[in-house]
């Protein structure tokens, strides 16, 4: 029977993709991880990873075992006593999208910890569709990610924890000629488009529908950041979620304009597997918003 040393060593190999990463996070050098996971592998009668130089990627046995696995490991350090009464402990793997830092998960993530001092809380930034493979795969506990705008996996629970209005952002001193009407506004300006491909930017498209506003299309980029930073500067207008977080009356930089006729709400929520064994904390996570 495998140990639960060699298949959290396992789980950190799959994450770090190289034996020298993998020992960095869990304490050992590249040659003990190395013969770890050949132990491993022997123990369950296959090989896990395609080997190429230093380059170290799970193979198809070792990506259908990543999500029992995981499991397995999540299960058993849930067993261990809890350090302070009934704080959370243990390691949490999560994905999260950068505006979702830049909102209200932020202080859900900040008060987490504070509470629970001896949970470990490993964070990856990125786009919700990357996070919705990661997390079916067992790569990640959980992530916060918009609402997919398709049926998810019939493995995956999708719960929402806040909204967020799409507003149209406008700079206080454009390098172009602006109108006074919000839609004469987005007719006539250059327009900074959220990724087509990414979940929030087809709900820019959905609020472009409404308005049955012609855009001048200028940059498409994939992250609200990068938006917010090039609409300061006054290179032109975008379409982005109201973070809930973000003081915007204080923005001295740019100014949000509510569209006539528009509806439209980001729904941000967490993705999970249904069964998992890290149910306690992503059910903490739930709660912070459920007490909002």
């Amino acid at each position: 029977m495998p140990s639960i040393r060699n298949l959290k060593t396992f789980l950190a190999v799959a994450r770090h993709g190289s034996f020298v990463a993998a020992g960095h996070d869990i304490g050992l050098t590249a040659a003990a991880v190395g013969l770890q996971i050949r132990g491993l592998e022997e123990e369950l009668r296959q090989q896990l990873f395609d080997r190429s130089g230093r380059s170290i990627v799970l193979n198809t046995a070792g990506r259908a075992m990543l999500a029992p696995l995981a499991d397995i490991v999540a299960r058993f350090d849930a067993l261990a006593p809890p350090e302070q009464g009934e704080s959370l402990s243990g390691k949490l793997v999560m994905g999260a999208l950068v505006s979702a830092l830049m909102g209200s998960f932020a202080d859900c993530l900040l008060s987490l910890t504070i509470q629970n001092p001896a949970l470990d809380v490993k964070l990856f930034s990125g786009l919700s569709a990357d996070f919705t493979q990661r997390v079916e795969k067992g790569e990640l506990d959980a992530a916060v990610v918009t609402q997919p705008p398709f049926r998810i996996p019939s493995s995956l629970l999708w719960t929402s924890l806040y909204d967020e209005p799409m507003v149209l952002i406008v700079p206080r001193q454009p390098q172009f000629a602006i109108a006074a009407e919000p839609l004469a506004i987005l007719r006539e300006s250059p327009f900074l488009r959220f990724d087509r491909q990414a979940w929030t930017g087809h709900l820019v498209d959905k609020v472009l529908t409404q308005t049955g506003a012609t855009v001048r299309e200028g940059m498409e980029l994939n992250s609200v950041e990068a938006i917010l930073a090039l609409v300061r500067q006054g290179f032109g207008v975008s379409i982005v979620p109201k973070l809930a977080n973000l003081q915007w009356s204080r923005d001295r930089a740019l100014r949000l304009i509510s569209l006539p006729g528009t509806d439209v709400q980001r729904h941000v929520g967490l993705l999970e597997r249904r069964e998992h064994g890290r149910g306690r904390v992503t059910a903490a996570i739930k709660d912070y918003f459920a007490g909002r």
